[in-house]
């Protein structure tokens, strides 16, 4: 037990790589598209110095909480989905608030590694409108008019749609307008892939949503910025900077906390550095989170 926690304090200081398991006949992998190097006091407002010195194995030599940024990639026989894409080809540094640095461009080569090409996504299926997420489907294909997913649609909660409107308030006109030739909105509860459905889970933002894939005895819940850090599962009450509503969130994160805790429950967290796959174990002894491979 001690040489897995070792490893697991080692891999919450550094960005996920590929990572895949399985539910049944459904394959998911982590697809990495760059990290993130975040400011625990501004990100987790509610936390104090104390709390991140009793807690250095969450912070990389520089003090930051080093995040992963990607996509998860749903494989059902030849078919293939792409939940949320990454930050795309670009990268911005910040000398203040809660992101000290965040690069992306790694998705396409990464979903090469996984033997799998942009154009083979049928569909993208985005957690909320956030840059982080949107990145790549965004972007055109290098010398092209066509975008990257060339044959993809854009699956966007109802509400998350309905309120873009406080996107383009914050200056995301062009991400809007290049998603919207190719957006079909999806209501709660609907399936969208074989054993995949989105449930809306507002609170991030107007319309954010989980996806719930079932597949052989298992679930996984892929629950975008419903949590952002690990250290979160130990204390649900901690909402980020970034939240629309933290108050909702907060009520939200606690309730899935204790589903992540039911039996042959598995959760995948976009942000949380080499534990994107995960699930909740409260024994008194050691971090709820703890990192499944297989």
């Amino acid at each position: 037990m001690a040489d897995l926690m070792v490893d697991q304090d080692a891999r919450l200081r550094r960005p996920a790589g590929i990572r895949s398991i399985r539910l049944g006949d459904t394959k998911v992998s982590y697809v990495p598209d760059g990290e993130v190097r975040l400011r625990p006091r501004d990100l987790l407002q509610d936390t104090t110095d104390e709390v991140w010195a009793a807690h250095p194995e969450y912070l990389d030599a520089t003090g930051h909480l080093a995040g992963s940024v990607g996509a998860l990639l749903v494989e059902h026989g030849d078919r293939a989905l792409l939940i949320d894409s990454g930050f795309g080809p670009q990268s911005h540094e910040a000398p203040d608030g809660p992101i000290s640095a965040i690069h992306g461009g790694a998705l396409v080569r990464s979903l090469a590694e996984l033997g799998r090409r942009p154009e083979d996504i049928e569909a993208v299926a985005f957690t909320h409108l956030h840059a982080d997420h949107l990145g790549w489907a965004c972007h055109l294909v290098p010398g092209g008019d066509q975008p990257v997913f060339t044959n993809a649609e854009y699956l966007v909660s109802e509400q998350e749609w309905e309120g873009r409107d406080l996107l383009e308030a914050q200056g995301m006109t062009e991400q809007v307008a290049a998603l919207a030739p190719r957006v079909r909105t999806i209501a709660d509860g609907q399936e969208v892939f074989p054993g995949v459905r989105m449930r809306i889970t507002p609170g991030h933002t107007v319309g954010h949503a989980e996806y719930v894939i079932t597949g052989g005895g298992r679930r996984l819940i892929a629950f975008g910025d419903a949590v952002h850090s690990p250290i979160q599962i130990d204390h649900p009450d901690w909402s980020a900077a970034f939240d629309h509503d933290t108050a909702r969130t907060a009520d939200h994160r606690r309730r899935l906390v204790a589903e992540l805790a039911e039996p042959g429950t598995i959760g995948f967290g976009v942000h949380l550095a080499d534990v994107v796959f995960g699930h909740v174990h409260r024994d008194g002894t050691a971090p709820a989170w703890r990192a499944v491979d297989a």
